[in-house]
């Protein structure tokens, strides 16, 4: 009888691709156990090589993930080494092109940035941007622009030769590159920024930005100075309580020092580039109006204000760059008026799914302690109207289970009727057409009796059209005119020699709001005390804090009350 044969039993080395899955698996876990697993998947695959540019970005997350939640401090160092050194990786050498427009460090970035983003990135990185000029269909009106662009002996030879507009931008530009000679053209030919701004984006350049050893990567974006705390218990994923968060403050809110407010716009910017987005708040940021609200266990939000010239005439509009442990996860956008508030709240895609509920409950008592609001709406855009990345996530229906509800009788009949549908098959989905009836409307929550005279019901655009028709009849086509004449009128009504004394920013909102002073029927009758908090409230929309604004707003009864009746 033959011997039988046995097999030798074969050590099973794991695969990067099961390590990085276990890896993905234990991120979101916390304690001795998966802290320890985690660092030796860490150092297994940090050396190894993934053949598909899916798994290396999936790896490049997954280390993203745990640098804003570390579990201890040797994970944290090995995650930040191992993303320090992601852009040198060989795989990602071979993946480059495959992961364009993915944010990690060593891969290209191509984008059409709005011109106040395109001028930040040529005064830092002017070496790295190019123009994609077969992807820019409006290139042919550069060629108006060239004049604009040359010194004046040069224009025999633009006149006499037609070189196109790529060829003589790259006789022009010496050892520029194409966008930074074209973007500095714009800024010297454009002294106005809003012109400059509506002919940039007319225009739409396509822009790439390629890596260097320090441009915008996603793995490098981290505040070192802010709140920091290690993870030793599970992700907070419950529902939060609106009304307890509502009522809860954060730890504190720390006005920061000019040179810390710029480092926080720089961050905020860097962030948008990663990630192929633009935000007006972060492009116009007032590095003197920034503040860093500390909610504990490493939670915090960068506050942004905007620069004097770019606010609204009435609302005040922050944005907050959402920060764990130092690592920005996502932002929010908020603007204040009337005791509410109006609020869009954004997390990055590594981090969805981890604390998006904990941290909105900490959004809405950061916003309360910023405006006094007791209020709160969604605007359509962040429900899914026209966003089909918030269609496809349920974003109604997170607001709708913390409370949110719409005023509009057709959408509370659709969302009874869906409800009714879960009700009866707990497995039931909303579909992607019935979304899309739910967005268009603003859904509300307030903290205390729900009222009219809040963000999304006070009729903003009516109280702009109210100004228009008093301009419109005094003065015909002439604005310029019109703010002239009503600012001296003001300063009649109101009994003040002001602006005389302000700091420009403040003189600016004088002028910006001396048309509305004029439409507000019998201002000049209002007791001395309440002309007297009017001009100090006109004063703030151009102070230092647009908070201080709000505030002086709000507690004017009187003006609220004329405002209101404007745009009624």
């Amino acid at each position: 009888m033959a011997p039988v044969r046995r097999r030798t039993p074969v050590s099973r080395v794991p695969s990067p691709a099961a390590r990085l899955a276990e890896l993905e698996r234990l991120r979101a876990e916390f304690g001795a156990g998966p802290a320890g697993r985690k660092r030796e998947l860490l150092e297994a695959l940090g050396p190894a090589s993934f053949t598909r540019p899916a798994d290396l970005l999936r790896f490049h997350d997954a280390l993203c993930f745990l640098r804003a939640y570390p579990d201890h401090r040797e994970l944290l160092a090995e995650v930040e080494r191992q993303l320090a050194g992601f852009g040198a990786r060989p795989d990602l050498a071979r993946h480059a092109r495959a992961l364009e427009n993915s944010g990690v460090a060593g891969t290209t970035i191509r984008f059409r940035f709005f011109d106040p983003m395109a001028q930040w990135l040529a005064g830092r990185w002017p070496a790295q941007l190019t123009i994609d000029w077969n992807e820019f269909e409006q290139a042919d009106r550069l060629e108006n622009l060239l004049s604009l662009f040359a010194a004046f002996g040069e224009s025999p030879a633009l006149d006499e030769f037609d070189l196109g507009p790529r060829g003589w931008i790259d006789r022009l530009r010496g050892d520029a590159t194409d966008a930074a000679f074209v973007i500095a053209g714009f800024r010297r030919a454009f002294a106005n920024a809003d012109a400059r701004e509506r002919m940039w984006d007319e225009m739409d350049p396509p822009i790439v930005l390629a890596p260097g050893p320090d441009t915008p990567a996603r793995g490098r974006e981290w505040l070192p100075w802010a709140p920091r705390a290690f993870q030793k218990t599970p992700m907070g994923r419950g529902r939060p309580d609106l009304v307890a968060e509502a009522e809860r403050p954060p730890l504190s809110i720390q006005a920061l020092p000019r040179s810390r407010g710029e480092q926080v716009i720089d961050l905020a910017r860097a962030c948008m580039v990663t990630r192929s987005r633009d935000l007006d708040l972060f492009s116009f940021g007032d590095p003197g109006d920034v503040r860093l609200a500390d909610c504990g266990d490493g939670l915090a939000f960068a506050i942004v204000g905007a620069r004097p010239e770019r606010r609204l005439l009435l609302e005040s509009v922050y944005a907050f760059l959402t920060l764990k442990n130092g690592v920005p996860i996502g932002y929010v956008l908020c603007s204040g008026l009337f005791g509410s508030a109006e609020v869009a709240y954004n997390v990055f895609e590594t981090w969805r799914g981890a604390e998006a509920g904990r941290i909105y409950g900490r959004v809405i008592g950061t916003v309360r302690a910023l405006f006094g609001a007791d209020s709160f709406t969604i605007y359509p855009y962040q429900l899914g109207e026209d966003n089909d990345e918030a269609l496809e996530s349920g974003a109604w229906w997170f607001y709708q289970k913390l409370g949110f509800r719409a005023r509009d009788r057709g959408v509370l009949a659709l969302m009874r009727a869906e409800l009714e549908r879960m009700k009866k098959n707990p497995r039931h989905r909303s579909s992607i057409p019935a979304l899309k009836k739910l967005a268009p409307h603003n859904v509300y929550w307030h903290l205390g009796v729900p009222r009219d005279d809040v963000i999304g019901l006070v009729p903003l655009g009516a109280i702009g059209s109210a100004v228009s028709r008093m301009v419109a009849q005094r003065f015909g086509a002439d604005r310029t005119l019109a703010e002239e004449t009503c600012a001296r009128e003001a300063q009649e009504r109101l009994g003040t020699d002001a602006p005389h004394g302000w700091r420009p920013g403040e003189a600016l909102a004088w002028r910006r709001w001396s048309t509305l002073v004029a439409a507000l029927p019998g201002v000049e009758r209002w007791p001395a005390e309440d002309r007297a908090a009017l001009v100090e409230v006109i004063r703030a929309k151009g102070g230092a804090r647009e908070t201080e604004f709000v505030a002086r707003f709000d507690a004017h009864a009187r003006l609220r009350a004329a405002v209101l009746a404007l745009g009624r």
